[in-house]
């Protein structure tokens, strides 16, 4: 019964390499876009800022459509967008008045893929059967970390070779992935998050819990965490070490992806023999030391060690917080789903930005603002210890 699913399991693996590729292989574009549009580096730098908020619109509207027309629908959906809005990517620019408008309407249709795989992925893995579902949550997201691996080094191996004019068949290599896992998710099982006659949790019902409340803070927390360091590392790479900014990406990101992928594979694999509380209250303390060794150690060598550390100590968080919701709130259906995901994505928009405004408001100290981030690792070290302290949410609605 349960190796039916395992080509489900592999096609939502797939469907987060789809979610890496939407958010991180336009950004390797900016400085082309730039020149070959001539369009303002402001105007460019505002695609990631559209692109993140697209998807948090799509995580708070997928809660009233996604139950109605089913989750097979919506996935095949969200990897058709994907797709077209790399298509697009290739040819709008050029085709409208405004190359910048050309290229936010791309963004726009991918962004809208990229946040209802956001929401329904997650779930379509937690139905699934499986002996251990936190190992399954865990080795799902850490193929968002290989994707994003994947992608940078993909892409610069292709620029490389064949020249960065031909961005534009990379687009198109890149958007044959989710029209290929879209073809698989219209053929295998889906099993139903709910049993037979269990209606999911609405939204007013969720509010009312009050270990939701905490588990959403915990999200958000998770997300920032994650970003505030993830989004500078290249920046201390390049000025702390003053190397290339590729090599500024290799050392800096990208070995903070790697190791955050590691963190997730590895309770992906021996999760069944390590308690999911323990390892996130662990994790969370070592994010903490993280943090102080990025923000106070003086050795810049030692610092981007810290930032890589780092990747390794956030890996657990945003699939171990998903697994701890599903755990305590099992009628939470597509709602808490939907609403955990938007509590992720504000965190990775609102972790980068606290560090920015602290270290702009402290004359671009960027260790000082990257110390006033360590006050989500830390919040979400208190989650995680509430969440022990607190009864099982259905009780609340018996």
């Amino acid at each position: 019964m349960k190796n039916r699913y395992d080509k489900t399991i592999t096609a939502c693996f797939v469907g987060y390499i789809v979610q890496a590729i939407v958010n991180n292989f336009v950004p390797l574009l900016f400085l082309t876009f730039q020149r070959t549009y001539d369009i303002p580096l402001s105007q460019i730098t505002l695609l990631v800022t559209f692109n993140f908020g697209v998807q948090l619109l799509v995580d708070l509207l997928s809660v009233g459509f996604v139950d109605r027309i089913g989750y097979r629908v919506s996935i095949v959906i969200a990897h058709l967008m994907a797709a077209a809005g790399l298509v697009l990517l290739t040819f709008l620019p050029g085709v409208l008045r405004s190359p910048f408008m050309g290229i936010l309407i791309a963004v726009m249709v991918y962004a809208i893929g990229g946040g209802l795989l956001e929401v329904l992925v997650s779930p379509v893995v937690e139905a699934c059967p499986s002996d251990n579902k936190e190992k399954a949550m865990s080795m799902l997201h850490s193929f968002y970390c290989w994707g994003h691996v994947g992608v940078v080094l993909l892409s610069t191996l292709f620029f490389r070779v064949f020249g960065i004019g031909n961005w534009k068949i990379m687009a198109l290599i890149w958007a044959a992935v989710p029209v290929c896992n879209a073809i698989a998710f219209m053929k295998v099982p889906i099993a139903t998050l709910m049993e037979e006659g269990v209606e999911g949790l609405r939204l007013k019902d969720l509010f009312g819990i009050k270990i939701f409340w905490i588990l959403l803070v915990m999200m958000v927390c998770a997300g920032a965490s994650e970003q505030a360091v993830s989004q500078w590392a290249s920046t201390f790479a390049e000025k702390g070490l003053g190397i290339s900014k590729t090599a500024g990406d290799l050392a800096g990101p990208m070995a903070f992806a790697v190791l955050m992928g590691a963190s997730r594979a590895f309770y992906g694999k021996y999760g069944d023999k390590i308690d999911l509380d323990r390892f996130m209250i662990y994790s969370s303390i070592l994010c903490i030391v993280s943090y102080l060794g990025v923000s106070l150690v003086s050795v810049p060598q030692l610092s981007l060690v810290a930032c890589a550390v780092c990747g390794l100590s956030v890996g657990i968080m945003w699939p171990g917080t998903f697994s701890k919701a599903s755990a305590a709130l099992p009628r939470g259906g597509t709602a808490m789903f939907a609403l955990l995901a938007l509590g992720g994505d504000v965190g990775c928009s609102g972790g980068p930005t606290l560090v920015g405004m602290v270290s702009g408001a402290l004359g671009d100290n960027l260790k000082m603002g990257i110390l006033a981030g360590i006050v989500f690792p830390a919040l979400l070290l208190t989650g995680i210890v509430l969440c022990r302290r607190s009864p099982s949410a259905d009780s609340h609605l018996t």
